[in-house]
């Protein structure tokens, strides 16, 4: 066991055998002299990273005994993922409300706000997340940009955007399209509705760019920034801004809507391109 576990995450592993922390799939402790079968699984808690107080509150905007639902900020993601563990929606909403189980139905990228759907129980979650599956869920968001537009709105944006691991950007591809964006104004500055058919990474993001219109506060599109994971002074001009579907399990037709609104048109901060 330590010889195939220090391969794997390094000599910090032997203390957390020593410490019983590393157990097989029947929650026994293993020790560093321990040997298993090619195959077996084995858990332990990896180190969590020291994160940035995201210094935003999570209000709630409804909740019953199926399904949470929250006014996300910005700067927060939905659930763990690489260097954000303890400072997500999941994790502090499970802890803020006692809700162990609470699973989100769908997700926003982290740099963007608003309305973000929970499941509260296991047993309904596959009901609620099907409804984002299959696209019944009615999505609209709201959006700055301080670029002119080139083209004549309202405009729908079909693409194929492809999001590969490791790489920051999501792209735009020749072949079938599998996102597609509904793209109208929405007042006056450079404000926009965007209404998503799909679901795809960044695809919002993405599209607005290729239309010319990057959003304001956006460090990934067109150009990468490097940014400091505690500068929250130029959060990303993009808001959830309504859902609504029909539940399915009372039948009763839900919107709801976030109370955030957009920041002031202006130009982000200076930063540095990476």
């Amino acid at each position: 066991m330590l010889a195939e576990l220090s391969a794997r995450f390094g000599a910090s592993v032997r203390d957390k055998l020593l410490a019983g922390e590393v157990v097989d799939a029947a929650g026994n402790v293993l020790n560093e002299t321990a040997v298993l079968p090619r195959g077996s699984s084995v858990y332990l808690y990896r180190e969590l990273p020291r994160e940035p107080l995201v210094p935003f509150d999570i209000p709630v905007l409804y909740r019953d005994s199926a399904i949470v639902v929250v006014d996300k900020p910005h700067f927060l993601a939905t659930m763990p993922r690489g260097r954000h563990v303890a400072q997500t929606a999941l994790v502090r909403l499970r802890r803020e409300l006692g809700l162990p189980q609470l699973c989100p139905a769908h997700r926003l990228d982290r740099l963007t706000a608003g309305v973000l759907l929970f499941t509260v129980r296991p047993d309904v979650r596959g009901r609620y997340q099907t409804l984002f599956a299959r696209g019944a869920v009615h999505k609209t968001y709201l959006a700055r940009s301080a670029a002119q537009p080139l083209i004549d709105l309202p405009v729908r944006v079909r693409s194929r955007i492809v999001k590969r691991r490791g790489c920051l950007q999501a792209v735009e591809e020749p072949g079938e399209p599998n996102a597609e964006t509904l793209v109208e104004r929405a007042g006056p500055d450079g404000l926009y509705r965007l209404t998503p058919r799909t679901g795809r990474t960044h695809q919002l993001r993405v599209h607005m760019a290729a239309l010319g219109l990057p959003l304001i506060g956006d460090p990934l599109y067109p150009d990468i920034l490097d940014i400091s994971g505690d500068d929250f002074g130029a959060p990303l001009q993009l808001l959830s801004h309504s859902l609504e579907f029909d539940d399915p399990l009372s039948g009763r037709r839900h919107r709801f809507v976030s109370r955030r609104s957009l920041g002031d048109i202006g130009a982000p901060p200076a930063r540095t391109a990476g």
